[in-house]
């Protein structure tokens, strides 16, 4: 009994000292820990001068993790949020203490890569114009109609169908007339009667007058006395060069005197119907000058001005239009074709430019990518006017002579917005239009992805997931806080599972944990 009880407290000393070690562990992890999210928090207020990078000789301000920017760390380290080291952020980066930026800096090489192209802010005199589109049609004016004086049957139609081209004196249809017949047989019944009948000249001219009352042509009567011959057929021949717009008659259809029968209409001069946008209706008075091409010849351009306003609005496109005459000699042009046309104005108007390609439209702004003189590139809210071609106007935020990224900006702004320069902007422009303090502030973003569960504690779950592409991460092997000791009790290491996050002051927290299957 007495052998026992050495061995007894060898045991309970033995269990005691390894109680006291483990506690000593824990507590360090859980100190070094808390010591990390101060660093995180506090990391931003520190700005010692005599922080130096020893591989490049540049002051760095503090260190981030790159997937947690808004995390300021005071010393280099691993990221308490994932397997990676902290970066550091140097003075000379535009960046002060407390991480306000003033743009950044692309390595020359890297914009090559990127097509990267800048252009200047530019001051030219446009002309008060705008771009529009117009349809060709028939010039109504020019158009010339056939029509019956008599009454008569359709004997032959020359024209087949509307649209038809003809020439100038070719036949549109030959008219039989039977009312023509008693006329011209009384009038060769008395000219055969000589004057020793008895028979008077006036007799002749009533007979002649008669004919020409029922619309006799001047032509047939004197066929008729130089033949002897009466006739009661007569053809209809187009007036001009052009096309058969209209088509009326048939064979053998009967026609009444000013039936029209055909119209034609020339091609030598058409109209141009411009549809000129709602907006700009009061901008458009006649005179102005109009330049219109086609998609079939675009190097060939056709110039006139506006004769006349319509009036009435489209109710379906919400246009107004206005109508020219343009030359068409050429017969390049038929009714029916969709023109692109700018029509101009009177006078100039000095304007500053910039490519409209340099303008990112957000939605609620317009924001350009500006060079300074030190080669920095920051994003510029500017107020912009009309489209001038290629170019768009700029009434505010730029001065003449400024440089802007012509291509590649929006690879520029992703960057940039990865240093918080865009969403400072953004919140600076709608801190004006915000609710009072005590409102509820927007819900955060979440992002969401699958990945194996590699190790649960109490603080947080360490995960190997696929590609998040909102946030521009590969796959990899990273921590995600808890929102409670106590949060996702079923969550255990092997599973496999879906899981959403979102950014919080602390890093990346997780909101859901879902298992999908069991890779254990």
């Amino acid at each position: 009994m007495t052998k026992n009880i050495p061995v007894r407290a060898i045991v309970a000393l033995l269990v005691a000292a390894a109680l006291v070690g483990i506690g000593y562990f824990a507590g360090a992890r859980h100190a070094a820990t808390r010591g990390a999210t101060a660093g995180a928090s506090a990391g931003a207020a520190v700005n010692p001068a005599d922080k130096i990078d020893p591989k490049t000789g540049r002051k760095v301000l503090y260190w981030r993790d790159p997937m947690s920017p808004n995390q300021h760390f005071d010393k280099p380290g691993k990221s308490p949020f994932m397997d990676m080291q902290l970066e550091p952020v140097f003075a000379d980066e535009g960046d002060d203490a407390s991480g306000n930026t003033s743009g950044i800096k692309i390595d020359p090489g890297l914009q090559q890569n990127l097509g990267i192209r800048y252009a200047s802010v530019r001051r030219e005199e446009t002309t008060e114009g705008f771009d529009a589109v117009g349809t060709t049609q028939f010039d109504e004016s020019q158009a010339d109609v056939v029509q019956s004086r008599v009454t008569g049957y359709i004997d032959r139609l020359f024209a087949r169908a509307p649209m038809q081209r003809i020439a100038k004196g070719a036949p549109i249809a030959s008219l039989f007339v039977p009312d023509w017949l008693a006329p011209q047989e009384e009038y060769l019944a008395l000219r055969r009667a000589s004057p020793d009948n008895g028979v008077d000249n006036s007799l002749l001219e009533a007979s002649r007058a008669r004919m020409r009352a029922m619309s006799i042509p001047e032509g047939v009567i004197a066929s008729l006395d130089r033949t002897g011959q009466a006739q009661t057929h007569i053809v209809l021949a187009s007036p001009e060069t052009g096309v058969v717009s209209e088509l009326n008659v048939r064979d053998g259809a009967q026609v009444t005197p000013g039936q029209t029968l055909a119209k034609v209409a020339g091609l030598s001069k058409l109209w141009l119907i411009v549809e000129i946008p709602e907006a700009l209706a009061l901008a458009v008075q006649p005179g102005m000058v109009v330049d219109a091409t086609f998609s079939g010849d675009p190097s060939r351009h056709f110039k006139g001005q506006i004769r006349e306003i319509l009036p009435g609005i489209n109710t379906t496109s919400r246009t107004l239009q206005a109508r020219l005459e343009i030359d068409n000699t050429a017969q390049k042009l038929t009714p029916g074709m969709l023109m692109r046309v700018h029509v101009g104005a009177h006078k100039p108007v000095l304007r500053l430019l910039v490519p409209s390609e340099a303008v990112i439209t957000t939605g609620r702004r317009s924001v350009v990518i500006v060079k300074d003189a030190s080669g920095r590139l920051l994003p510029v809210e500017v107020t912009v006017g009309r489209d001038v071609g290629n170019e768009t106007e700029v009434t505010g935020g730029l001065d003449e002579g400024a440089t802007v990224v012509a291509s590649g900006q929006f690879l520029i702004d992703s960057e940039a917005s990865l240093k918080s320069v865009l969403p400072r902007l953004e919140g600076a422009a709608g801190a004006s239009a915000a609710a009072p303090t005590s409102a509820p502030a927007a819900a955060a973003q979440t992002y969401e992805t699958t990945g194996k569960v590699e190790k649960v504690t109490a603080a947080d779950i360490t995960l190997s997931h696929q590609a998040v592409q909102a946030l521009g991460w590969s796959a990899m092997t990273m921590s995600f806080g808890k929102p409670a000791p106590d949060a996702f009790p079923g969550i255990e290491p092997g599973q496999t599972v879906h899981f959403v996050f979102r950014e919080s002051d602390d890093g990346y927290l997780l909101t859901k944990v879902e298992p999908v299957g069991d890779a254990r």
